[in-house]
């Protein structure tokens, strides 16, 4: 039997945003379950997580959070889930969220969205976890990021080559072409900074 394709989706849990970030998040978790795949993200009741997650969810699909025990202990899971994860530590999430999935999607956040998108992009370039990277760039969210990485590799701070690394998509329905195609192929290992 073949394993059902996961997709750890990594996003905000914040409030009061633009409705344009919500109805994207939700369009990706409706694709998702159509293309039969699993949702996989840090289990958040609110924001794009929770949006992600409905999305999913109401389409048919699956949506398993992994969340830290000290957020379930402040009530911050998302009770909807098909499955919630516990781990002991944020580190713990992160790690299990990469061993479950074949590839992220980075939805608009902030400091923890993109330092778990960071963390992604490093472990595929040192070859731990050779996964398809998305960045579902909703209003241009995504622009100075991809324009900081590209001063990190025009100043030498990284290999030209490793803007391959992740990839941008400008639609929920982009994105889930990108993680087809690249699902399709072998990933070319990333060529080492040294």
């Amino acid at each position: 039997m073949v394993e059902k394709i996961s997709i750890c989706v990594f996003g905000a849990s914040s409030r009061d945003l633009d409705e344009s970030y919500i109805e994207a998040a939700r369009e990706l978790g409706t694709l998702m379950a159509r293309r039969g795949w699993r949702c996989l993200n840090g289990a958040g009741s609110e924001g794009l997580m929770r949006a992600v997650s409905d999305g999913a969810l109401d389409a048919g699909g699956e949506a398993i959070g992994v969340i830290p025990q000290f957020m379930i202990d402040n009530g911050w899971q998302y009770d909807r889930l098909t499955r919630i994860i516990a781990t002991p530590t944020m580190h713990e999430r992160k790690s299990t969220l990469a061993s479950m999935s074949q590839a992220v999607i980075a939805l608009p956040g902030g400091c923890g969205t993109m330092e778990e998108l960071l963390e992604a992009i490093t472990w595929r370039q040192l070859n731990i976890a050779a996964k398809p990277i998305v960045l579902l760039n909703t209003l241009g969210y995504y622009d100075h990021l991809v324009l900081m990485l590209k001063q990190a590799i025009d100043h030498g701070f990284m290999k030209a080559s490793h803007h391959r690394l992740w990839r941008v998509a400008q639609s929920p329905a982009q994105a889930i072409e990108i993680i087809d195609q690249e699902l399709s192929q072998t990933i070319t290992p990333a060529e080492s900074k040294y």
